[in-house]
């Protein structure tokens, strides 16, 4: 099997949702902890979170273990975070699974189906749902330098990508990459209490 690390994008202010969305509850759990459970019920041996906005209080609040990443230039867009994330990945892993903490519907399998596509050969996985490419995306060691050195703002690995689409295994995955941004798009995706 694949020596893979998983990584969660979990910095952002929330400032849409008014909190840091690794801090919201989604049925019970907080969006980091599903996260990270999420990365390592898929097979990830080790899991990173950046951390940025509310990172203590994340930290202490946490009930799923996790290597932290404090990333203080959090405020300068989502790039630094990944940015962060990549270069705390230890060498002993082959590849990382990047994943948003902002993204509750995403399963396990998901995670599963990358990590199969890569220990098929693929060095690029991204999950496909119906017809759009989402999170989570697996990348092999060797392309984690060239895609921080393309990430620019809140562009993440998108210029990478787009620079490369013959390395790109689109993985057809169940599940869901609806961001929750607002607590409206929360309330929408959680199941009503029974009557």
């Amino acid at each position: 099997m694949k020596n893979t690390a998983g990584l969660v994008l979990a910095a952002g202010a929330g400032r849409r949702f008014g909190q840091p969305k690794a801090l919201v509850e989604y049925e019970g759990r907080r969006l980091l902890d599903r996260a990270v459970a999420t990365l390592r019920a898929g097979g990830c041996r080790q899991v990173l979170a950046v951390l940025g906005a509310g990172a203590e209080q994340a930290l202490s609040v946490a009930a799923e273990a996790f290597t932290p990443v404090v990333n203080r230039r959090w405020g300068q867009g989502l790039s630094t975070s990944l940015k962060a994330g990549l270069a705390a990945v230890p060498e002993r892993y082959d590849g990382v699974i990047v994943t948003l903490v902002d993204q509750p519907r995403i399963e396990s399998e998901a995670v599963r189906r990358l990590i199969a596509a890569a220990e098929e050969g693929a060095t690029v996985a991204l999950a496909k749902y119906g017809d759009r490419l989402a999170h989570p995306m697996y990348f092999a060691r060797e392309h984690l330098g060239s895609i921080a050195a393309g990430a620019v703002g809140d562009r993440g690995a998108r210029d990478f990508l787009a620079a490369n689409p013959g390395l790109v295994r689109e993985v057809p995955c169940p599940g869901d990459p609806l961001d929750v941004d607002t607590p409206a798009d929360l309330a929408a995706i959680t199941d009503p209490s029974p009557a």
